[in-house]
């Protein structure tokens, strides 16, 4: 009986590519080989992949869109490596390779029903727009949705042409900050901690579900503690320095569990006592 490789690429090719922030862009890739259509026919929000620039590599990136939303694959692409610069030449039209998908995802089913407090901090909010995604286009299958936002800094923002769908969402809000403006800016400027005391969410009933910096994430988590949610009430999903995808190379290694294997999507109790080795 044939089984499925996890180190082979699916071929795709790019159908998009477009400016999401400074430095970043979103790519949608269109799988066109019969096997990889069916093995991302049913991803989850929080899963990720690996996607080859062939002749530079391969680099692992948070899934980005819903299959409800469409067949299209979606990753936004910061350009910090090789990889990323490699990938960031390329135009629609051109083949790419997708690994995946790999790792767990976040808990949709067994969150319904609860107010859900969303925190993302810059491209880190990439691997949360499944989420958002998936509460508005179920939107009774969920209580209140509260979405703070933040970047260093304005042109950090991702994902600035949704935020009128979201905000006019039923029984939803969304909070922007900075860690500074610019001459445009007129919102919010501070820390992510800061607008989550001033949000001030509540913990009945409620989960949290944070992507961003280690840092960042460390101090959410203080601060919800303080709100008085507990560790079984947060969520987080982490990135580190994946190679394989499977759990075999060691590279991404948390205590005993492994980020791509184990994770990327893990309640705040059972990471609390490893996240200082991200800061």
């Amino acid at each position: 009986m044939a089984t499925t490789n996890p180190m082979r690429p699916y071929l795709g090719r790019l159908i998009g590519v477009r400016d999401l922030a400074t430095g970043i862009k979103l790519f949608q890739i269109e799988l066109t080989e019969p096997e990889g259509q069916a093995a991302f026919a049913d991803y989850k929000p929080g899963q990720f992949a690996f996607v080859s620039a062939f002749g530079a590599g391969e680099a692992p990136f948070g899934i980005t869109s819903t299959p409800a939303r469409g067949p299209t694959l979606e990753f936004a692409v910061n350009a910090l490596g090789h990889v990323t610069h490699t990938l960031h030449t390329l135009e629609a039209g051109d083949p790419v390779g997708v690994r995946g998908p790999l790792g767990n995802w976040f808990p949709m089913d067994e969150i319904k029903g609860r107010n859900v407090v969303v925190l993302g901090g810059g491209i880190g909010g990439a691997p949360l727009r499944p989420v958002i995604h998936t509460i508005l286009d179920n939107r009774e299958d969920y209580g209140h949705l509260t979405i703070l936002w933040a970047a260093r800094s304005p042109d950090l923002l991702v994902f600035t042409d949704e935020y009128d769908e979201w905000r006019a969402a039923p029984d939803t809000e969304l909070h922007l900050t900075v860690d500074r403006g610019d001459e445009t800016w007129t919102g919010n400027v501070g820390l992510i901690t800061q607008l989550l005391e001033q949000v001030a969410p509540s913990p009945e009933n409620a989960v949290t579900i944070t992507c961003g910096p280690p840092i960042m994430i460390h101090f959410v988590t203080l601060t919800l503690k303080k709100l008085g949610f507990t560790l079984d009430q947060m969520l987080t999903t982490l990135e580190a320095r994946m190679h394989c995808g499977i759990g075999k190379c060691g590279r991404c290694n948390l205590g005993e569990k492994f980020i791509c294997a184990d994770g990327p999507v893990f309640w705040q109790r059972e990471v609390a006592g490893f996240l200082e080795s991200f800061l």
